[in-house]
């Protein structure tokens, strides 16, 4: 079965750093684009960041835009995504997904939901307070 599990999250002050990690088992990324996405109480899974795994192309919502950096690590069958200057609002459960329909990380990725994304990590929280 294919499987992605998150790592990284944690607690930190305002300002801080994380590095959240997304490790892909029983598949090869090379098909895929890879997604990032945050959930929060009370709010449906937001769209991050995502890229295509091979090409490099990459797309951040404006939430993050300027304080996050997505990258892939071949070796390790991995996707980082870096977050620095971190808010408060950063606070969720960030979900790695993949998807063999590469346009669902496009120009559209900002107003996308989650469907259409076939294989979900577990997630890892992030808490961003003083």
């Amino acid at each position: 079965q294919p499987q992605l599990v998150e790592s990284g999250g944690g607690s930190v002050q305002p300002g801080g750093s994380l590095r959240l990690s997304c490790a892909a088992s029983g598949f090869s990324l090379d098909r895929y684009a890879i997604g990032w996405f945050r959930q929060s109480p009370g709010k449906g899974r937001e769209p991050v960041s995502c890229m295509w795994y091979n090409q490099g192309l990459t797309y951040y919502t404006n939430p993050v835009k300027g304080r996050a950096t997505i990258a892939r690590d071949v070796a390790e069958n991995t996707v980082h995504l870096e977050m620095n200057s971190l808010k408060p609002e950063d606070t969720a459960d960030y979900y790695c997904a993949a998807t063999l329909n590469m346009p669902y990380c496009s120009s559209t990725f900002y107003n996308s939901g989650v469907r259409g994304w076939d294989v979900w990590g577990q997630g890892t929280q992030v808490t961003v307070s003083s």
